[in-house]
């Protein structure tokens, strides 16, 4: 098992939570996602490895930024 963590800017609310959930659930792999938009904290859990160039897409298509942290 894999995890790792993001920095994302632009949240605001737990709709922009449910948004970023969603686009990165999309991506194989991926087994749990605990997003905050109080801290602005991502963190993916996959089965292996989870792709950041995939995790940063998705984040952009929810319609936010990210940095790995």
């Amino acid at each position: 098992m894999a995890v790792s963590e993001y920095q994302v800017t632009g949240m605001t609310c737990g709709h922009c939570e449910m948004s970023v959930r969603e686009e990165v659930g999309e991506i194989p792999g991926v087994t749990n996602i605990d997003v905050s938009a109080e801290t602005g904290r991502l963190v993916v859990t996959g089965q292996d490895d989870i792709d950041d160039a995939a995790v940063l897409a998705a984040v952009e298509e929810a319609g936010y930024t990210a940095v790995r942290a």
